[in-house]
C-alpha cells in the first residue's frame, strides 16, 4: 500500500494543527499522521491560551488566518487582558479553555478542510534520498510518499515519564513514545539533545474549599483572540489563588532523594521561566510561600488544574502536599503530576523557513525544536506549513524580521541563537515591542496573509475597513481645535495643567491625562459623530495618537538596524578566509550560516569585531 501527498504532517498537536491548517488552504494535498486521534489539538498542560507575549503570538497567528485564535475563542471558559496597568505594548490576552471542548473543535476545524486526510499509526522513519524527505514509513509497515514533511513530534520522541524513583516510556501521561526517527535523524548527521518538562496533578473540585482561596475572576466586559470577532462570552468560570507554605517546602526537602532531578535520575534540562515546585523550593529558599493558580478544566467537569505546582515527587508525596495548601485540606488528586524528558533538535539546523538545512523539504516545528508552549508550537506549525508549500511550488519563502512580528523574533531566536532550555517567548526578547503589540496585528500581517492565499477576502475587508476608519479619525482629530471652557473642567479634574487657547484633539490626547474616552464625551456634545466608530477603532486610534513619538522613534531604531540586513552573505561563504575573527565566532558563523550581517549580529558568541571584519571583507 503506497499513499502519495504534497505534504505530510506528523504529530496532531498544537504544531501540526496549524501546520496542516495552513498547508491545506494554501491548496496541497495534506495528511496529517498521528498516533491517536482522539487526542488531536489537545492540550497536555495547562486549559489556557495567550498570556504575557504569547497573546501577541495568537494573534499574529489569527491575524495571518490561522486558527489558534478562533478554537481559543470557541472553547473559552474565562477571559482576561494581562498587564493593563501598564502600557500597550505590554497587554496580553489570555482565555482560560475547556479543555475537551478546545480538542474537539480543533477537530471540527480540521475535518472541514476537504485537502486534509487522517492516518493513525506511528511514524518510525523517513524516507530520504539524495538528501531530500520524500515520505515516511509508519509502524504498520506503510509507505507514504510525498513532496514535503513537517515533523511536529511535541514530547514523544523517545520520552520517558517520571514519577519520584518510578520511569516509563512515555510521550503524555498513558501515552506511548515514539522511536525510530531520533536515531535515523542522528545517522544523517543531525544534531540531537534532550529537554525536560512537567506538569501538575489534577484534583477534584468538589474537594477543595473556594472560600479559602482568592477569586480570580474575568474581565468584567471579556475580550476575544480572534480579528473576525468571534462571540464573546456571555458567562465566565472562575480561577482561583492560593499560597504553598513553610509545612508544603519542608514535605518537598524532605523528600529531595526522591526527586528525579536531583538524585540524578534526570540529566536533561528543565524550563527556566516554568519551574516545578520543587526547584521553586530549592532555588529561592528565601521566599515563604508561592502562588498557586486554581484553573477548572472546563464547563460540565470537576477536573482542576493546579498551575504552578508542576512536580515529580512520588504519589503520596503530592497527595500529602496538596493537602497542606489553604483549601486543599480534603483534596483527592485524580492523576498525579510528572516530569518528561524528551529529544530535541537544536534548531541552528534550521534555514529561517524551519526546513532542516541537511534534509530538503524537511521541516521542523515545535517542541522538537527546543520551544515549551502551546502558542510558540502553533505559529512554528503555521510558517512550516506555509513554507513547505510554497517551497514545493516554487513561491518565495515567507520569513519575518525581528521589526515585523513575534513570530519573526521566535525564529529569529532558535535559529540564529539556538536554545539548550526549552524556550518560552517573553515580551522582554522583542526589541521592538513597541510596534509589535497584540492590538495591531491585524494591521501588520493580514494584508500578507491574504497575499499569500491564507486570509480570507472577509477577513482582509474588515482590516481595509479599518485602516480607512483609522485615517478617517487621525484626520478628524487633527481638525477638531476644543476650546479651554471645554476641556479645562476634564484637566482639572485630573489635575493636569490647563490650556489657554483652543488646541487641537491630537494634541490634547498626546497628555497622558487626556483619553479618547474623555474626548467621546465631548464629541456627543458637538455632534462631530466620533462615537458612531466600532470601539475596536476607536481604541486602536486612541493607542496610535497617544505613543505616536514613540513609534516614531522605535521606527527609526528599526531602519538603523535593518542596514545590517541588507549585507546578504552567500550561504558557501568561508569564513576561513577571515584570519582576524575570533575563535567562537568563527566556530558559530560556520555553524549557523547567517543569510545576512544582521542574522549574523545576532548570533551569540559572534561579536560587533567579528562583524566589522566580516563587513570590511563583504565590501572588498
Amino acid at each position: 500500500m503506497v499513499l502519495e501527498y504534497d505534504i505530510i504532517v506528523v504529530g496532531g498537536g498544537h504544531a501540526g494543527c496549524e501546520a496542516a491548517t495552513a498547508a491545506s488552504k494554501l491548496g496541497a494535498k495534506v495528511l496529517l499522521v498521528t498516533m491517536s486521534l482522539q487526542t488531536i489539538g489537545q492540550m497536555s498542560c495547562n486549559p489556557a491560551m495567550g498570556g504575557i507575549a504569547k497573546g501577541q503570538l495568537i494573534r499574529e497567528i489569527d491575524a495571518l488566518g490561522g486558527s489558534s485564535g478562533i478554537i481559543a475563542d470557541q472553547s473559552a471558559i474565562q477571559f482576561r487582558m494581562l498587564n493593563t496597568s501598564k502600557g500597550p505594548a505590554m497587554w496580553s490576552p489570555r482565555t482560560q479553555n475547556d479543555r475537551g471542548l478546545f480538542s474537539i473543535c480543533w477537530r471540527r476545524a480540521l475535518e472541514s478542510l476537504p485537502n486534509l486526510d487522517f492516518w493513525q499509526d506511528t511514524v518510525v522513519s523517513l524516507l530520504v534520498k539524495n538528501g531530500k524527505v520524500q515520505g515516511i514509513q509508519t509502524a504498520l509497515g506503510i509507505t507514504i510518499k510525498s513532496c514535503a514533511v513537517i515533523l511536529t513530534n511535541g514530547t514523544f520522541l523517545n520520552g520517558i515519564i517520571h514519577i519520584g524513583t518510578k520511569k516509563m516510556a512515555g510521550g503524555r501521561s498513558t501515552e506511548r513514545a515514539a522511536t525510530g526517527i531520533t536515531e535515523q535523524l542522528q545517522k544523517l548527521g543531525f544534531q540531537i539533545g534532550r529537554m525536560k518538562t512537567g506538569t501538575p496533578p489534577r484534583v477534584d473540585s468538589r474537594t477543595l474549599d473556594y472560600n479559602k482561596m482568592e477569586k480570580q475572576p474575568g474581565d468584567p466586559v471579556p475580550g476575544y483572540f480572534s480579528f473576525l470577532n468571534t462571540t464573546p462570552l456571555i458567562k465566565q468560570k472562575n480561577c482561583y489563588i492560593t499560597y504553598t507554605n513553610p509545612t508544603v517546602h519542608n514535605l518537598i526537602k524532605d523528600n529531595l532523594a526522591d526527586i528525579p532531578i536531583y538524585n540524578g535520575q534526570i540529566q536533561s534540562t528543565g524550563p527556566r521561566y516554568c519551574p516545578s515546585i520543587e526547584d521553586k523550593v530549592y532555588r529561592f529558599a528565601d521566599k515563604e510561600r508561592h502562588q498557586i493558580f486554581v484553573e477548572p478544566e472546563g464547563w460540565h467537569t470537576i477536573q482542576v488544574y493546579v498551575n504552578g505546582l508542576s512536580t515529580s515527587l512520588p504519589q503520596s508525596i503530592q497527595l500529602k502536599m496538596l493537602r497542606a495548601i489553604t483549601g486543599f485540606e480534603k483534596v483527592k488528586m485524580i492523576c498525579p503530576g510528572y516530569a518528561i524528558e524528551y529529544d530535541y533538535f537544536p534548531p541552528t539546523q534550521l534555514h529561517y523557513t524551519l526546513e532542516t538545512q541537511l534534509i530538503q523539504n524537511l521541516y521542523f516545528a515545535g517542541q522538537i525544536n527546543g520551544t515549551t508552549g502551546y502558542e510558540e508550537a502553533a505559529c512554528q506549525g503555521l510558517m512550516a506549513g506555509i513554507n513547505a508549500y510554497r517551497k514545493i511550488h516554487e513561491l518565495s519563502q515567507v520569513v519575518f524580521k525581528r521589526s515585523e512580528a513575534y513570530i519573526g523574533v521566535l525564529i529569529d531566536d532558535l535559529v540564529g541563537k539556538g536554545t539548550e532550555e526549552p524556550y518560552r517567548m517573553f515580551t522582554s526578547r522583542a526589541e521592538f515591542r513597541i510596534l509589535l503589540r497584540q492590538d495591531n496585528a491585524d494591521l501588520r500581517l493580514t494584508e500578507l496573509g491574504y497575499a499569500i492565499g491564507l486570509a480570507d477576502k472577509k477577513r482582509f475587508q474588515k482590516v481595509y475597513k479599518k485602516k480607512k476608519a483609522l485615517v478617517s479619525i487621525f484626520d478628524f482629530l487633527k481638525k477638531w481645535k476644543i476650546q479651554p471652557e471645554i476641556i479645562n473642567p476634564i484637566l482639572a479634574a485630573q489635575g493636569a495643567s490647563l490650556i489657554d487657547i483652543p488646541q487641537s484633539a491630537d494634541v490634547l490626547l498626546k497628555r497622558p491625562e487626556v483619553n479618547l474616552s474623555d474626548l467621546l464625551q465631548l464629541d456627543k456634545q458637538q455632534s462631530n459623530g466620533l462615537s458612531t466608530y466600532e470601539q475596536e477603532v476607536l481604541q486602536q486610534a486612541n493607542i496610535q495618537v497617544k505613543y505616536e513619538n514613540y513609534f516614531q522613534k522605535e521606527k527609526e531604531l528599526v531602519k538603523k538596524m535593518e542596514q545590517l540586513e541588507h549585507y546578504t552573505i552567500p550561504l558557501d561563504f568561508n569564513y576561513t578566509k577571515l584570519k582576524a575573527i575570533s575563535a567562537e565566532g568563527l566556530e558559530k558563523l560556520q555553524k549557523v550560516r547567517p543569510a545576512t550581517l544582521g542574522q549574523a549580529s545576532r548570533i551569540s558568541g559572534v561579536r560587533p569585531a567579528d562583524i566589522s571584519i566580516l563587513m570590511v571583507y563583504l565590501g572588498r
